[in-house]
C-alpha cells in the first residue's frame, strides 16, 4: 500500500515579545522605584503610563517609551538615589521644609512658571534665596525664605496661597492650582473659554459635581494632566517661533 507524504505541521507562531535586554530590565526597575518613591498607587500609576505612552504596562513599551515614563517621573520630582560611599550627586534635601518647597516647585512647573523642575534647579533657586550652599544644610529661617519666595511667585501667577480659616487647606490649594492652570489654558486658547472646573473634572476624571467631591489624589492627577497640556502648548509655540 502506497503511503501519502504528509507535510509536517507548521509551528504555531508565538506572539511578538521584547527581548529581555538588561537595559529594559534596568529601566523598568527604575520606573518601579520612582513609583514607590513618589507614592503612586496603582490607579494613578496606570493613569500616568497611559497619559505618557498610551499604554498601561511597562512590559508592552519600547525602550524610548520607557524613557518617556522615566522623564515624566523626573519632571514630577523623582531623582535616583545615590548609593552612599560612591561618587555621584549629593543626596537631595529631605527635611520637612525642603519637601514643602519641592512640592511648590513641582506645582509651579505644572503652572508653567518653572521651566526646569529638576532638583538641581530647585537647589540653585534655594541657594540664591538663602545664601546657603546646600538646601539640606539650611536652618528653619532660611527654608522659610525659600517657601515664601515660591508662594510669592505662585500668587503673582494667579495661584492663591491664602489658607487662613480653611478647614482643609491642602485640598483647597490643590484645587486652586488646577483652576489656575485651567485659566492659563483658556487664555492660551488650548481649551474653550466656557470651560470650568466642574466641566473639566467631569470630562477628565468623570467626577460630577453635587454627586462626587474630588480627592486630593484626583486633583493631583488633574493638575498633572492640565500641566502636561500647558507644557505641550508652550513647547509647540516655542517651536513655531
Amino acid at each position: 500500500m502506497s503511503r501519502v507524504a504528509v507535510a509536517p505541521a507548521r509551528p504555531t507562531a508565538k506572539p511578538a515579545a521584547f527581548a529581555p535586554f538588561p537595559q529594559r530590565r534596568v529601566m523598568i526597575a527604575k520606573i518601579q522605584i520612582a513609583r514607590k518613591d513618589l507614592d503612586f498607587d496603582d490607579g494613578d500609576y496606570r493613569a500616568l503610563l497611559d497619559r505618557v505612552t498610551g499604554l498601561t504596562s511597562c512590559t508592552a513599551m519600547t525602550e524610548p517609551q520607557l524613557g518617556q515614563v522615566l522623564d515624566e517621573f523626573k519632571r514630577l520630582g523623582w531623582a535616583p538615589k545615590v548609593t552612599p560611599g560612591k561618587p555621584g550627586k549629593p543626596r537631595r534635601a529631605d527635611h520637612p521644609g525642603a519637601k514643602k518647597a519641592r512640592a511648590l516647585w513641582i506645582s509651579l512647573s505644572l503652572l508653567g512658571v518653572i521651566r526646569q523642575p529638576s532638583e538641581a534647579a530647585l537647589e540653585a533657586f534655594a541657594r540664591r534665596q538663602m545664601g546657603c550652599e546646600r538646601f539640606q544644610w539650611a536652618d528653619q529661617s532660611q527654608v522659610y525664605k525659600v517657601i515664601e519666595a515660591l508662594k510669592s511667585i505662585a500668587v503673582s501667577h494667579g495661584w492663591d496661597q491664602n489658607t487662613a480659616g480653611l478647614a482643609d487647606p491642602i485640598w483647597t490649594l490643590k484645587y486652586r492650582l488646577c483652576a489656575a492652570i485651567l485659566r492659563r489654558l483658556i487664555a492660551a486658547g488650548v481649551v474653550a473659554a466656557t470651560a470650568t472646573m466642574a466641566t473639566t473634572l467631569s470630562e477628565r476624571l468623570g467626577i460630577v459635581g453635587r454627586v462626587q467631591t474630588p480627592t486630593e489624589r484626583d486633583l493631583e492627577q488633574l493638575a498633572a494632566a492640565l500641566g502636561h497640556d500647558l507644557a505641550t502648548h508652550a513647547a509647540a509655540s516655542h517651536y513655531d517661533d
